[in-house]
């Protein structure tokens, strides 16, 4: 599903450079579950957003389902996230001006899909995660984790092949994030390649395949067993 080779992404100081990303060589299998863990400051968000096309200032090769990432343009790249990936960020990026509702249609309206049965996805996703009652409200009106928990449903809404996620459960109590990681964990099971960065072990557990990064490197991986 997805080819990296020889990625590197730096900033510029004057004559010198301060890499991010050190000659990234990876590949992602379909319907694997990654983590990706390292200290702070390793590089771990950067390369998720990567991955995410949310950052085009990188060098090296990308590839994703044998799109060629790294020839594209911004607007080609922007309908191959659409249409394949969802996305929950470590600080929810929910549209403050919209309905908890409408924040969880947004990506349903992307894609090719009736208005009827739009409403009957969304409706589906309130329902399991225990926010009918909340579907009126703006983002502000939120809990910190009730934001977390919408910004997680808004990425899985639309049933992406590939869900990325940056610590998708640091702002969740115990029982709340195991349980999204339950959820991650079946969706994976039928199929959806997750891709998460994480401090949690207990979180990296529910993968099968564990990348350590420092400094900008892949130090090592661990590869688990499918049960």
């Amino acid at each position: 599903m997805i080819r990296l080779k020889n990625v590197e992404k730096y900033f510029e100081h004057g004559p010198t450079k301060t890499f991010v990303l050190r000659r990234v060589n990876a590949e992602i299998r379909e319907g694997d579950f990654v983590s990706i863990m390292g200290p702070s400051g390793a590089g771990k968000s950067t390369l998720l957003h990567l991955l995410g096309m949310h950052d085009s200032s990188w060098t090296g090769e990308y590839y994703f389902l044998d799109h060629p990432i790294h020839k594209l343009n911004k607007k080609d790249r922007s309908e191959l996230y659409k249409k394949y990936m969802g996305f929950v960020f470590q600080s929810y990026h929910l549209l403050d001006s919209l309905t908890v509702y409408e924040n969880l249609d947004i990506p349903l309206s992307y894609r090719n899909i009736k208005k009827s049965e739009r409403e009957s996805i969304v409706c589906d996703s309130l329902d399991k995660f225990n926010m009918v009652g909340k579907k009126d409200l703006y983002p502000n009106q939120l809990s910190g984790g009730q934001q977390q928990l919408v910004a997680i449903a808004r990425a899985m809404i639309a049933s992406p092949k590939l869900i990325l996620a940056d610590e998708p459960t640091g702002n969740l109590h115990s029982n709340q994030a195991k349980e999204i990681m339950e959820i991650f964990k079946k969706l994976n099971n039928d199929g959806t390649t997750i891709i998460q960065v994480t401090h949690n072990e207990k979180n990296a557990e529910f993968g099968n395949r564990i990348i350590q990064i420092e400094d900008g490197w892949i130090a090592r991986e661990q590869v688990e067993a499918r049960v």
